[in-house]
C-alpha cells in the first residue's frame, strides 16, 4: 500500500545509472530496496527510501563530484514528461515554472519561484524529509537546472547567485561548473539574470506543447477516477513507448483491466488502442525528430516498432513525408 507521500522511482535512472558505468541492481542492493522495482511499473517509494538510494549512489561511485557527473550524464533525449515540458517552454522562467508544477512526478522535491524584473530566484526544498536531504541529491538538482537552461538556449547561462546551507563540495568544481563560487544561505537556490532567465530557447513549440499538457495534467494528478480511458492510455504511453513498450498487454497490466475491457472501453469513447497508439507515436516523433540527435533507427526503437523500415513507413502515413526529410523541414535538433 502507497502513501500520499510516496513517489515515483523514474525508470530513466536505468540508463543514467548505465551512462556512469554502474550497475544499477548493485545500487539496488547498496540501498536495501529491491532490485527489480524498475520492472515492475507503477513502482512509488518512500521519501527515506529516495534518501537511501542517493546514499547508495554516493557509495557507489565514491567522487565528490557525483552531482555534477549526474548532471552531464543526463540523457536529455530521453523522453522524461517534466523534462519534455521544459524544453517545450519558450525561456526558464516558463519552464521553471512548468518543472514546479509537475517536479512530484519525479521525487519529493518543491521548486519554488521568485520572479522580480531584475532576477529569476529558484529554490528547493523537500517534502515528508528527516533530517539533512543529502547534498549529492541537492547539488544534482541544481546542477540538473543549469544544464537545462545552457542545453535549452545553447547558451553558457552562468547563475548570479547559488546558495546551500552547508556549501557544495568539492567546491573548486562546483566553481568550474556554474561559474560562480557558491555560497552559504539558508536554502539550496539559484538565481539568474532577467536577461538570462527570458533568453529563448531553441526551437521552442508551443503547438507541440499545448497537445501534451492535458495529458500531463492528468498523469500529474495520479490518472484520478474522473479521467477517461482515452487520456490514461495516452499517458501511460508516452512514459512506456520511449522505453520501446507498446502491446496493449502492458497498457491493459497497468490500468489493472483486460485487453478486451480495454479495447471496449475506448470503442465507447470513439477510438482504438491502434489509433492511440499511432496518434501518441506520431507526436512523440516529432519531438524526438525535432528536439534531439537520435538517429532514425533509435527514436524507430523508442517508438516501439520492430524495425526501422515500419517506422519510417507509418511516419510517411502521418505525415506525407519521410522522417529524414521533415527533420530538415524542422530545423536543427534540439
Amino acid at each position: 500500500m502507497f502513501h500520499r507521500s510516496d513517489t515515483p522511482l523514474e525508470t530513466s535512472w536505468s540508463p543514467l545509472l548505465q551512462n556512469l558505468g554502474l550497475d544499477a541492481q548493485d545500487v539496488m542492493r547498496r540501498a536495501g530496496l529491491s532490485q527489480d522495482l524498475w520492472t515492475r511499473g507503477n513502482t512509488r517509494i518512500s521519501t527515506r527510501d529516495h534518501v537511501k538510494f542517493w546514499r547508495a549512489l554516493e557509495q557507489a561511485v565514491d567522487a565528490p563530484a557525483l552531482p555534477l557527473r549526474l548532471a552531464e550524464a543526463i540523457p536529455t533525449g530521453s523522453f522524461s514528461p517534466p523534462l519534455f515540458a521544459a524544453l517545450c517552454s519558450p525561456n526558464l522562467t516558463v519552464a521553471a515554472d512548468r518543472l514546479a508544477s509537475y517536479k512530484r512526478l519525479h521525487a519529493p522535491v518543491l521548486l519554488n519561484l521568485t520572479e522580480t524584473h531584475e532576477a529569476l530566484r529558484l529554490s528547493l526544498r523537500w517534502s515528508h524529509t528527516e533530517g539533512a536531504v543529502p547534498e549529492s541529491w541537492a547539488g544534482a538538482e541544481l546542477a540538473f537546472l543549469v544544464r537545462l537552461a545552457r542545453f535549452a538556449t545553447r547558451e553558457c547561462i552562468v547563475p548570479t547567485l547559488v546558495t546551500a546551507p552547508q556549501g557544495l563540495h568539492p567546491e573548486a568544481e562546483y566553481r568550474d561548473f556554474f561559474g560562480v563560487t557558491p555560497s552559504l544561505g539558508s536554502a539550496y537556490a539559484l538565481e539568474f539574470h532577467a536577461t538570462d532567465a527570458t533568453r529563448p530557447f531553441c526551437a521552442t513549440d508551443e503547438t507541440l506543447w499545448q497537445g501534451f499538457e492535458p495529458v500531463l495534467r492528468r498523469r500529474l494528478g495520479g490518472l484520478d477516477h474522473k479521467a477517461s480511458t482515452r487520456d490514461r492510455v495516452r499517458a501511460i504511453l508516452l512514459e512506456a513507448l520511449p522505453s520501446g513498450q507498446s502491446g496493449m498487454d502492458l497498457v491493459a497490466r497497468r490500468l489493472s483491466t483486460s485487453k478486451r475491457t480495454l479495447q471496449r472501453k475506448l470503442a465507447e469513447e470513439g477510438t482504438t488502442y491502434q489509433r492511440m497508439l499511432s496518434e501518441t507515436r506520431a507526436a512523440l516523433a516529432r519531438h524526438y525528430l525535432g528536439r534531439t540527435e537520435l538517429s532514425c533507427t533509435e527514436i524507430s526503437f523508442l517508438l516501439g516498432f520492430e524495425d526501422p523500415n515500419s517506422f519510417f513507413r507509418a511516419y510517411h502515413t502521418w505525415t506525407g513525408q519521410t522522417p529524414v526529410a521533415h527533420r530538415q523541414q524542422l530545423g536543427p535538433s534540439g
